[in-house]
């Protein structure tokens, strides 16, 4: 089984993830994509975040009737401060056979030296690099990290999506100003924000 890993807050979930992880899905013959959002990212401790049990609800009403993409509670289950190499590490544990690819942004290529454990992070899984159409991507911060034989598979595994200028933090201003957020996040989420009054200031 080839397996998409997505991490993230997903506060809220939007189009440009849901486009990213279709995308690799199609690109990289993924049987299926685990959206796992975090219970608290490293990089956003101290961060105000909605609650986890409800980013994971409108995961969920986004990919509803898609099977191939899933909501994981791996993060939210384990709490607290979450990273990336023990989740790949217990995910490999539980299905040893399984073949992990974790997809990322070209913009977050860079930092990943920065992570905890890197060279274990891409002993574990491929790391697949989603960017923009025209978009080069710089894998020379990886060479301390990684064989050139498995650098090379990283380069093979390069996704290309359509540009989509979505965030979750401009939905988050939006519904903060009164504004719309419609075609921005599917319509359930959208309604869903609304009924459970998130991100009012």
């Amino acid at each position: 089984m080839r397996l998409g890993i997505l991490g993230g807050t997903f506060d809220p979930v939007h189009y440009g993830h849901l486009l990213l992880a279709e995308a690799a899905r199609e690109q990289c013959r993924l049987d299926q994509v685990w959206f796992l959002p975090a219970s608290i990212p490293p990089h956003k401790q101290g961060h105000e975040l909605s609650p986890v049990e409800q980013r994971i609800e409108m995961l969920e009403l986004a990919v509803a009737g898609n099977p191939a993409m899933i909501v994981s509670r791996v993060e939210a289950e384990r709490g607290g401060v979450t990273y990336t190499v023990d989740t790949l590490a217990a995910l490999k544990a539980e299905a040893p056979d399984r073949e992990l690819l974790f997809l990322m942004g070209a913009d977050s290529l860079a930092d990943l030296p920065n992570w905890r454990e890197p060279e274990r992070i891409c002993q574990l899984a491929i790391v697949v690099v989603v960017r923009r159409a025209g978009q080069g991507v710089d894998y020379s911060r990886l060479a301390d990290l990684v064989p050139a034989e498995r650098l090379e598979v990283f380069r093979r595994h390069q996704v290309e999506m359509p540009l989509i200028e979505l965030s979750s933090h401009d939905i988050r201003e939006r519904v903060g100003r009164g504004q719309s957020i419609l075609y921005r996040t599917p319509r359930a989420v959208e309604k869903y924000i609304e009924s459970q009054e998130l991100y009012r200031k």
